[in-house]
């Protein structure tokens, strides 16, 4: 009897797997297509995309193990493409004036709501969540007026400055102070200590989850920004590096798809790293007050 239950255990967690890598496979898929993409050459490349590029009927082959692995297209993007790079420290420069100035902007907003209870916070708060419901499309046009009267089009600053006042890292930031403790704080206010010292002595540390998640999250999106630089940015020269993509022919097939794994690293790297401030932000963002 034990034996049997055993197996159907062992069985339905078996199919438990299964069900799980199925849609894991589907969205690992793409990645692994850059991955052995970028270490084709050409000619082996055409064999493959022939249908794409003379609009044929028949099926896309492919093999995800090269049969002649070759990395002429990583040194041809990292040795012989100078304005890949420029574009790179472009992408840099936006993502960490981003995330220091919502440090300085979000943090303390998302605290004083959390904090502090007086009249007409409940609403402004509700307002803000609101804003952040908002996608670019609605506001582009407005933003652009605005950035055109302060003739800050056409530089970095009208991709900064309306990211560094984001209601998102507000939201997410919020839940992390809503969990700390009331009577930590006053605790801490019997004790003497001052308002600016609760908060980065207790409110920062403790709420810590929230306010790392927020900038997971600000990285990954301010990493992969399109409509902003489009919208906003006519020299190419101030691009971020979401914005690089070369002509793809015969010969540059490749090299896209280097220039895509190269771009993906970053993001990946700071994905895993934060993955657990991430989830915890999440279970914040759903806590009911």
């Amino acid at each position: 009897m034990f034996t049997e239950i055993k197996i159907k255990r062992g069985i339905q967690k078996a199919g438990t797997v299964l069900i799980l890598l199925a849609p894991a496979l589907l969205v690992a898929l793409p990645v692994l297509i850059l991955l052995s993409g970028s270490l084709m050459d050409a000619w082996e490349l055409k064999g493959y995309l022939t249908t794409v590029f003379t609009d044929g009927n028949d099926f896309i082959r492919w093999k995800f193990l090269p049969d002649f692995p070759s990395f002429a297209n990583y040194k041809k993007l990292l040795f012989e493409t100078p304005q890949f790079f420029v574009l790179f420290w472009n992408s840099m420069k936006l993502v960490l004036c981003i995330l220091a100035g919502q440090l300085l902007m979000a943090v303390p907003a998302a605290w004083g709501f959390a904090v502090y209870q007086v009249k007409g916070s409940r609403i402004l708060f509700a307002l803000y969540v609101v804003l952040m419901l908002l996608p670019f499309q609605v506001t582009m046009l407005s933003s652009y007026l605005v950035l055109r009267n302060l003739a800050l089009l056409n530089s970095h600053l009208a991709i900064i400055l309306p990211a560094v006042f984001s209601t998102f890292p507000v939201f997410l930031s919020y839940g992390g102070f809503r969990g700390i403790p009331p009577q930590i704080l006053e605790a801490a206010r019997i004790d003497g200590a001052g308002e600016i010292t609760i908060f980065l002595r207790l409110g920062i540390p403790l709420g810590k989850s929230g306010l790392l998640s927020a900038m997971v999250l600000g990285f990954l999106e301010y990493w992969n920004l399109m409509e902003q630089p489009m919208a906003f940015l006519e020299d190419k020269a101030l691009w971020p590096l979401s914005m690089y993509l070369p002509e793809i022919t015969w010969g540059q097939a490749g090299f896209a798809f280097c220039a895509s794994v190269i771009t993906l690293v970053p993001a990946v790297f700071v994905f895993v790293l934060g993955q657990d401030y991430l989830e915890q932000g999440i279970i914040y963002s759903g806590l009911k007050e």
